[in-house]
This record gives structure tokens, sequence and C-alpha cells, in this order.
């Protein structure tokens, strides 16, 4: 069944019987936990905010899926939530209560055909993992193959059609009461969690999506995803290989078990940057739960698994353009032009002055944004991105709900395994990698926006800028300039190159007159950047058939 929200609705309005006992129920539930907060959320005690947090546990896990979601992403974010919650919290990722193990083992027979006896060497009594939607069981086929077999948990579609129903219900209704800007548009935020949690009870459509995301992900060794079992996968039940690896939940556990934690992390942003920048299709969804680190390194980075594909999006190419753009608008402090990125975005009408709104971005933003822009985290930026959701018309456009959730959710993760981390650490240098190499008609205007100003003058500063911040955190830092060297000579003499020779001849004549400075300016970064020695170096040992890699 897929999601329709007048349908739903008009569904559950004609059975009272469902409807007002579970609202009644919800008030209630959620009312107490309320009180309680309010009267020992302040408390210093440990003893109270773990019992709390223990309570905070139990009450989401008696809400439901639609609510356990919620409660997920929260685990995430150790600058959000007391570290005592945290700990309870993630119970919620994998460790929830398991529902009748029969009951499992009927309905794989009933979704596959064969009993599990039929089908493995060896089937558990428990499963291994337990979700919100569904539970994971270690078994093993012929030939000693292990596998993981994630069973639905019964019922689902009913308990998530009604409580979606009743959610967006009392959203619509609350809405106009909440501060202005905030409560527009969340029937439609709301609406897109509810397509997706209907397509992760889909576990054909899983099947589909991991598949989709190991093709992308092919050529890069440093990412893992699991094969799946196509005779042992159906609507409710889902088998694939088993991944032998370390959760992401602690830093401590990782470093007992040999694993560099700053690697993983390394792994996890550009995976997850390349996803959504790169290919538009992105993992939803991840939380500690559904990320492994395993042994061994490919290059600076660490060796990562995901699984557990329910909750996929796709991002369309003007939309990861515009995305791509707005980042190093932000960091190069282009007011304007990040003002037009938002409401191309639709975070800002199209009938807005950008100019009145220029200056407020500046005003909310340009505190965060210095000279280092390793600095700058999410969350800075979000504290005060939230400022302008009071005062002036920004709306979250539904389509990117999923995309700040995956990416706040990633952040938080990252956070959670080194306090320091900061996330353009990692993504920035990968988006100035894509500009200088990439041959890409879009980024290459925004490459223009970055190097020639108003009048077809060079910025030395900002193409600096960018070189530095792709050797910043590389080991070797002459091979990570080798391709940026390659590629744009290759993209100068191209057709696609033309507009960037025109400028630079515009920027050699100034007011009708000859004006090499410029240029010479530009030759002296290359020529100390690009050291012809080293990099010589680098291309002997990158292909030199004596090379031991």
């Amino acid at each position: 069944m897929n999601y329709d929200a007048h349908r739903d609705f008009v569904w559950l309005i004609l059975r009272p019987w469902i409807l007002l006992p579970r609202i009644i129920y919800l008030v209630f539930t959620l009312s107490i936990f309320i009180l309680r907060f309010l009267f020992q959320g302040n408390s210093k005690d440990k003893v109270i905010q773990k019992d709390l947090a223990i309570y905070l546990l139990e009450t989401i896990t008696k809400l439901g899926p639609c609510f356990i979601k919620l409660g997920q992403a929260l685990s995430t974010r150790p600058d959000l939530v007391k570290q005592e919650w945290l700990d309870q919290l993630t119970n919620l990722q994998d460790n929830l209560p398991a529902f009748d193990h029969d009951l499992a083992r009927g309905i794989f027979k009933n979704e596959i055909g064969k009993s599990v006896d039929e089908v493995f060497e060896y089937f558990p009594k428990q499963c291994i993992a337990s979700a919100s939607l569904g539970q994971v069981y270690k078994a093993r086929l012929k030939n000693d193959y292990w596998v993981a077999v994630k069973i639905q948990r019964p019922n689902l579609t009913f308990i998530i059609r009604r409580d979606i129903a009743i959610i967006r219900y009392i959203s619509v209704l609350i809405a106009p009461l909440l501060p202005l800007n905030l409560g527009f548009g969340l029937d439609e935020i709301i609406d897109e969690f509810g397509i997706c949690l209907f397509k992760e009870i889909n576990y054909k459509l899983e099947a589909d999506n991991a598949e989709r995301f190991e093709r992308l992900f092919s050529d890069d060794k440093s990412v893992t995803v699991p094969l799946v079992e196509k005779d042992l996968s159906s609507h409710k039940v889902i088998s694939t290989s088993w991944i032998e690896g370390t959760k992401l939940k602690d830093r401590e556990i990782l470093l007992k078990n040999g694993l560099d934690p700053t690697s993983i992390i390394r792994t996890a942003v550009i995976s997850g940057i390349q996803q959504l920048l790169e290919f538009g299709y992105f993992h939803a969804d991840p939380h500690p739960g559904n990320l492994f680190a395993l042994k061994g390194k490919t290059g600076d980075k660490g060796n990562l698994a995901y699984v557990d594909f329910g909750m996929m999006d796709s991002i369309d190419d003007s939309d990861r353009i515009t995305l791509t753009g707005a980042i190093v608008h932000l960091i190069n402090k282009d007011y304007y032009l990040l003002a037009k990125d938002f409401q191309i975005l639709g975070f800002l009408s199209e009938k807005e002055d950008l100019n009145a709104i220029e200056p407020v971005l500046e005003e909310v933003l340009g505190g965060v944004i210095n000279k280092d822009v390793n600095s700058l985290n999410l969350k800075t930026i979000t504290d005060k991105f939230s400022d302008l959701m009071f005062d002036y018309p920004f709306r979250v456009p539904a389509r990117f709900a999923l995309i700040i959730r995956a990416v706040v959710s990633q952040e938080g993760l990252a956070i959670k395994l080194d306090s320091s981390f900061k996330i353009i650490r990692f993504a920035y240098p990968y988006i100035a990698k894509r500009l200088l190499t990439e041959e890409n008609e879009e980024l290459i205007e925004i490459l223009m926006d970055i190097i020639f100003d108003e009048n077809n003058s060079i910025r030395i500063d900002r193409l600096e800028g960018l070189l530095e911040v792709i050797t910043e955190t590389s080991t070797i830092p002459g091979k990570d300039l080798i391709p940026v060297a390659r590629n744009g000579v290759k993209l100068l003499i191209s057709n696609k190159g033309s507009e960037i020779r025109r400028k630079l001849l515009l920027s050699l004549i100034k007011d009708d007159k000859f004006n090499a400075n410029e240029i010479k300016e530009l030759f002296k970064l290359l020529t100390r950047k690009f050291n012809p020695i080293e990099i010589s170096n680098e291309l002997i040992k990158k292909f030199s058939p004596l090379t031991v890699n």
C-alpha cells in the first residue's frame, strides 16, 4: 500500500473506534512525559536523569514506529541531547523489544514459501537485533555462508497508516499556532515522512535500493554494501550477505578493535557528500545501527559498510548543482548569491527581494563564517538559520526534509565519534576538487563565480583558498594536486573552457589597456602550488611499474 494522506484521513475518520482511543492514549502519554520533563529535566542528579532517560525510551517504544524514527534521529545528536538520554536512545537503533519468534518464522514461511528449517542449515532461536520495523537474524546457508535475515513486524501497515494520519491531522490543527513560518508546510513535511515510511516497509523495494547503492560504490573499495539474496527476499522479508564489523556507536569500542574513528568518519562524510552532490541518490537513515566499521583502510579512508536501505531518497540534478553552489557561496560570503540559491531551492519565495535578504543573511550567518572553513559545523549554521525562520519568509521545502535529516544525523554521528569534528573539514575539500576537476557546465559556472568578480578580475585569494583546502587534510598534497593540474589544462583547452578563456583574456584588458599583473599573480600562485619537482616525483611513484601499492 502506498501513502495517500486524503485517503488515510477519510479511512481514519470513518473509524472513530480506532481514532479516538489512539488520540486519547497519545495525549495522555505525551502529557505525562512533558510534565515529568518540566519538573526533572533540569535536575543535575544523574540518577534522576537516568530514570528520566529510561522513561523516555519506554515512552517512545510504546508509541510505536513513527515516534521511534524521531527518537533514532535524536540518538545521533550528542550536541543536542544529554549523555544519559543518549545512552538510552541508542537502544532505539537496534535494541528494541523483539516480537514473538514463532510469529517471525511464520511470516518467513508465508512470504518465501518454505520454512526456515527447509532453507537454512542453522537458524537461531533469537534475533540478533530488533529495530522499529523489523528484527534481524544471523542465519547460515550451505557452504558456511552467513546471511542477515530481516523479518518485518506484524501489522505494520495498519500501525503506520493510523499514526501518520493522526500526526498529520494534529499538525494541521496546531500549525496556525506556531511562530510565523514554522508551521507553514508542516503537513507537506509529514507527507514526505509518510511516503518514505511506506516505502521502507516494502522490502522488495529495499532490495532494489541496495543493489542500486552497490552499483554506485562498486569502484570504491572503502565502501561495502551487502549482497541481496533475491530468492530469500519478498515484501516482508529481506536477506543479504552478513556484514562482520563494528557498529559506529562508541569511539572507545572502535579504538579497542584497532579501528581509527577519524578515518571512518572521513569515509562516512565523503560518501555522504558523494551521494548527495554527485550521485543524487542517498541513504536517508545513516544512524549508528546502519553503519559498520570494517578492518583495514583504503588510503586515508577507513573501510565502512552500509546496511538497511529502506529509507532512501533522490535529489534532482538542478538541486544538486544549486546546493554545491550554496555551500561555496556560504563559505565565500557571497550572500546575494546565497540568497539566490535559497530562492532557487524553494526556501524563499520567487517574489522576495533578494537585495533585502542579503544583509539579513550577512548579519545572521556572517558571525559564524571566518577564514578557517574547517571551524564550521552544521549545528552552528542551523542554530543561526533557525533565527531567520521566526522573522523572515524562509520555509523548508518538503523535499528537503529527508536531506536535512540525513546530513544532520551524519554530522551528529561524527561528533559522537570525534567531539572536535567539523563536517566542512572533509566536505569542502571534496567540493573544491570537484569544481577544479570536472567538466560539468553548471560546476564550471560556479567555479567562474569564485575565480572572477563582476569586473572579470581574477580573485587570486579565492583560487588559492580552493587549492589550499584540497591539500590541507591530505597526507600527500602533491598527489591530490595531480588530477587538478591534469584536468585544469584539459578544461582550459576544451570547448567547455571557452568562457574561462574569454574571462582570462578580459582580465588582461582593463580600461583599454594591457594589464598583466593579475596573470603574473596567477602564474606565481600556480608555480608555488604546483611544484614541478614534487608533482614529478608523485607521477613517477604513481606510474612506475616498480611501485608497490
